[in-house]
């Protein structure tokens, strides 16, 4: 069989795959729902109730937004990785977290610091998105002001580093003058979460994701020439500056956005690339970026439906889940393979 033909049949199970995923997350919860009850309730043949209400208000949208985070965060780390040549570089290695934290921790743990404004501020219901996408966007800058002066990746790479430490030191002498109730406010905001969003939200997420997964499109080609070196990519015609421009501008459209409305999601960026890379044997991102879009959203809609507890009232950090269940399947795959595909 031909290598098109396999990964066709292999892109086809994934679907089928991420169809059953997202069927499943619908139907555990704190409630169990036939399945039955919600594909009639997803087609609108069924008569409105409360089951229905919980599926299209409540369980809809977090499924929604557990496909957007792991296939936007799964695709930043991809171009992350590439483009510093680093198996260990994630979506949040430029600081763009690390950024948003920061927002986030002025707005809550900044209140008692910086008087009532904040505190009014915080009572609204986009504060914390509107504080973590200018934190964000802040890093993003100052990013992008680094990039067009340094040559080398690497010296990039470093210099985002250390925007993650600078923006921790900040938030630990916040939370020094801090009480305990503006703490616990922002751990569970670090805890992420999947189901705080209306389908208002989704559609601003939706249109920076889009926005995002453009630029990504846009440079498979050049991701492609990177990957054997910045001297080929030259012979080859690529402008180095401009497309570590477009990397850094999609990725950080992408898992910026992600983290400003869903808090900072763990492992998902990093672990994707690398299992989607075990499974397609493949260095063409052609074929890597729509497999990690797949993988990445299959992945997170399994970690959100353990997050549920199913027939529980409790509901799990998404983060733990996301490390807990993760890191071992890639120790796993790492050991046995005993060679990583980069």
């Amino acid at each position: 069989m031909s290598p098109k033909k396999t990964y066709g049949l292999t892109f086809f199970i994934l679907l089928l795959v991420l169809l059953c995923c997202f069927g499943i997350n619908l139907s555990l919860g704190s409630v169990s729902i036939p399945f039955s009850k919600v594909v009639s309730s997803l087609f609108g043949t069924s008569e409105p109730d409360n089951l229905s209400y919980i599926i299209l208000n409540y369980r809809l949208p977090k499924a929604i937004t557990a496909i957007i985070v792991g296939s936007g965060l799964g695709v930043s780390g991809l171009l992350m990785q590439t483009l510093f040549k680093n198996p260990l570089a994630g979506p949040y290695v430029l600081g763009i977290t690390s950024g948003a934290s920061l927002g986030v921790a002025i707005l809550i743990l900044g209140s008692s610091i910086f008087g009532g404004f904040l505190a009014t501020f915080l009572m609204s219901k986009w504060s914390l998105v509107i504080a973590a996408s200018l934190g964000s966007f802040l890093v993003l800058l100052t990013v992008l002001l680094v990039a067009n002066k340094v040559k080398d990746t690497m010296t990039l790479l470093i210099i985002g580093l250390m925007f993650g430490s600078l923006t921790s030191a900040i938030v630990s002498v916040l939370s020094y003058f801090s009480n305990a109730e503006q703490l616990q406010q922002y751990i569970f905001w670090g805890f992420g979460s999947l189901g705080d969003l209306d389908w208002t939200s989704i559609q601003i997420l939706c249109m920076v994701y889009v926005i995002g997964l453009i630029g990504c499109i846009l440079v498979i080609k050049t991701l492609n020439a990177l990957l054997l070196g910045d001297q080929y990519a030259k012979s080859l015609g690529v402008n180095l500056k401009k497309s570590r421009l477009l990397i850094i501008i999609a990725t950080s459209l992408i898992a910026g956005s992600i983290t400003a409305f869903a808090g900072p999601i763990a492992f998902i960026g990093l672990a994707v690339p690398h299992l989607t890379r075990q499974l397609f044997k493949s260095t063409n991102h052609s074929t890597l970026i729509p497999a990690v879009l797949l993988f990445g959203a299959i992945l997170m809609l399994i970690c959100d439906s353990v997050a549920q507890l199913p027939s529980s009232d409790y509901t799990l950090p998404i983060n733990a889940i996301t490390s807990f269940i993760g890191a071992p399947v890639v120790i796993w795959l790492l050991v046995r393979k005993r060679k990583m595909i980069f």
